[in-house]
This record gives structure tokens, C-alpha cells and sequence, in this order.
């Protein structure tokens, strides 16, 4: 069990009578899975039986998880079972038109809001990554990277704007060329807790990891030079020990990130939105044109900016709109799922000779 505990398992919330089949995915590439029991690395894949079971992505391992495995030790190589119960997730709308969920990673603590100091820092960007680490159950830290490009003199101000938004989330402004803010990061890099990275591409995640690993593990590139975005480094999700035995999960960079969930976690995100609609008269005001919104005063006073609470309304729409397609989707699945029942009834009894 101990094995188990350096990758951070906890019995406080997982038990097994037989911890010799627990592991831990690393390392995701597709649909091929590398685990740890604290002790070896496999290459891992699914069952067949766990294959067809699964419905959706949700369903399949993703890093981080517990998995309950069968493991060949003289070939290094493992079958995955089961996913044992999430005690987080951190879960986006997959890019493209498809109304699908991906999960991103699971079982985290802690999760890394990483932007850079140049034209991809965006406060409304940063507003959707908060909603979306809330939802997740983790607790989100904003790491802001290439301190050493940026103007010193700028920095209080910018600072300002970003706790305006960020309400009680700690800020930590680093440089990994000259290492300020680092150590000031490791503070959140506990022994057995496990921490994500997230962001776009470019803003210096992988050069993050091998900071803070002392060590070369990560390819790094430089972003363009024309408008700031990063180039693709890292191509899958990858989790990796620290020396003092935390758990750090690099993943690749996001160009959008389209909410999946999280009406509850925009609440927690606009605490400062929710405390003046909270005070309007009527419970149910739409803040337009309602006497007694308190939402409207402390927008014309100047309390609440028009942009933070445009931004509010605009991420409340997108949810409702992203579950009605999602409860569409069920829909149509459910029906097909019937559609299908029937058929094959009808041709099993064809078969034995009904009409």
C-alpha cells in the first residue's frame, strides 16, 4: 500500500482489500494508457468487456484515475477493469461541432490557471478557466509566467484587474528564467496531492514543469513572435512525481475552452455578481429594467463593471444553451437505443420462424 501512497492514493476516501490491483494512469496518448503502482510502469489498454460497457468519453480512463487492472509484471503490460469512483474531474465541450464532454484530467487537488504575460493574457478567458476548475471540485491557483518580459512599473495594476475577477484565488506571478515566484509556487505542491496545469499553448506549461522537476522532461518552443500563441508542444496528458512526492499533470494547450457544465460554479466564480443580484428586490429580476435591481445601481455606479457583468450573462447562456443540446443529444440517443431493441427483436424472431 505504501507504493500506492506516493502516487496519492488516500484511504480516507478510496479502500481496497486488495491493493495489488490498483493503479494509476500517468499517461494517456489515445486510446493507449500507461499506469503506475507505485512501484512499475505498464502499457495499458482496456477490456473488452469494460469496452463495451463504456457509453461515452466519460467512461474511458483519463490521467489521474484509479484503475483496477490485471497485470502481466514479465511483459510490463496491464488490462484496465474498472474506474474507481472520481473524487474530482476536470471536464470541457471537446472541440468541433460534436456535443461531446472530454475529460481532461481526474482525481486532482489543485489545478493551475497558467497564462503568460503578453497578448494571450485575456480576463475574460481567465473568467471561463475559473468556472470551469470550480466545477471540476478542485481549487484553482492563477500562475501568470515570463514575469521577466514585462514591465515591472505595469504589474501592480495588471495584478489588480486579475483579483477584480479572480475573487479569493491566489495569484503567483513567476519567471522561469530567473526563477522569482517559484518557490512561491511550491507552496501549493504538497506531498500526495496532485496538481494540474492548464492553459493555451505557448505560455509556458512544459517549460513550468521542467522548473519545477529540475529537470529536462518536456519539450519547449517559442511562441510567434507576431502575435504571441504558442505552438503545440505537449501532445498528451502526462503526470509526473515531484522530489518532494507531489503529483503534477501536464496537458496540452487549449486555443478554446468551451464549458461542458457548471451553473452552480459561474456562482461561485461571479461571488461578487450573485452578492449584488442577491439584493434585488424581486427574486427573480432580470436586471434590465425591474425597480429596486440592485445588480443595475451598483452598474451605474460604477461598483460592477458592465464588462464583468456582460461576461456573467454571456457564460450563463452558453450553459443553458450547451444543456438543452446536451439533453437533445439524450434524447435522440434513447430513442435510437429503443429503435435499435426493436429491430433486433423483430429479426430475432424471423429467425425462429415468426412472421
Amino acid at each position: 500500500m505504501n507504493k500506492l501512497v506516493t502516487l496519492g492514493w488516500n484511504e480516507n476516501f478510496f479502500k481496497t482489500d486488495d491493493p495489488a490491483i490498483i493503479a494509476r494512469v500517468i499517461t494517456v496518448q489515445r486510446s493507449s494508457y500507461r499506469i503506475s503502482d507505485g512501484e512499475m510502469e505498464y502499457l495499458a489498454h482496456i477490456s473488452g468487456k469494460f469496452l463495451n460497457k463504456a457509453n461515452n468519453p466519460m467512461d474511458f480512463p483519463t490521467v489521474g484515475d484509479w484503475v483496477v487492472v490485471d497485470k502481466l509484471k514479465l511483459e510490463q503490460k496491464a488490462v484496465i477493469h474498472q474506474i474507481l469512483p472520481r473524487k474530482s474531474q476536470l471536464v470541457r465541450q471537446a472541440a468541433g461541432s460534436k456535443t461531446e464532454a472530454q475529460l481532461v484530467a481526474a482525481n486532482l487537488d489543485t489545478i493551475f490557471i497558467v497564462s503568460s504575460l503578453n497578448d494571450d493574457l485575456n480576463i475574460r478567458r481567465m473568467e471561463r478557466y475559473i468556472v470551469a476548475v470550480y466545477e471540476s471540485g478542485a481549487s484553482p491557483v492563477i500562475v501568470l509566467t515570463k514575469k521577466d518580459e514585462y514591465p515591472e512599473e505595469q504589474l501592480p495594476e495588471l495584478i489588480s484587474q486579475m483579483e477584480s475577477v479572480a475573487i479569493g484565488i491566489p495569484i503567483i506571478v513567476v519567471s522561469s528564467v530567473t526563477g522569482e515566484g517559484i518557490q512561491d509556487l511550491r507552496a501549493y505542491l504538497n506531498p500526495a496531492e496532485t496538481v494540474a496545469l492548464i492553459g493555451s499553448s505557448g505560455v509556458g506549461k512544459s517549460t513550468l514543469v521542467n522548473v519545477l522537476l529540475e529537470q529536462n522532461v518536456q519539450k519547449t518552443k517559442d511562441i510567434r513572435s507576431d502575435d504571441s500563441r504558442g505552438r503545440h508542444t505537449t501532445t498528451h496528458r502526462e503526470m509526473f512525481v515531484l522530489t518532494n512526492g507531489s503529483l503534477l499533470i501536464d496537458t496540452p494547450g487549449m486555443r478554446e475552452l468551451q464549458l461542458w457544465d457548471g451553473e452552480e460554479a459561474v456562482d461561485a466564480a461571479f461571488e461578487d455578481v450573485e452578492d449584488f443580484a442577491s439584493a434585488c428586490f424581486f427574486k427573480d429580476c432580470q436586471h434590465d429594467t425591474e425597480p429596486g435591481c440592485r445588480v443595475r445601481e451598483a452598474l451605474d455606479s460604477g461598483e460592477l463593471s458592465q464588462e464583468r457583468f456582460d461576461s456573467y450573462q454571456k457564460l450563463l447562456r452558453e450553459l443553458a444553451f450547451e444543456k438543452r443540446k446536451q439533453d437533445q443529444k439524450a434524447q435522440l440517443e434513447e430513442k435510437n437505443k429503443w429503435k435499435q431493441r426493436s429491430k433486433n427483436a423483430k429479426a430475432a424472431y424471423q429467425q425462429r420462424g415468426f412472421k
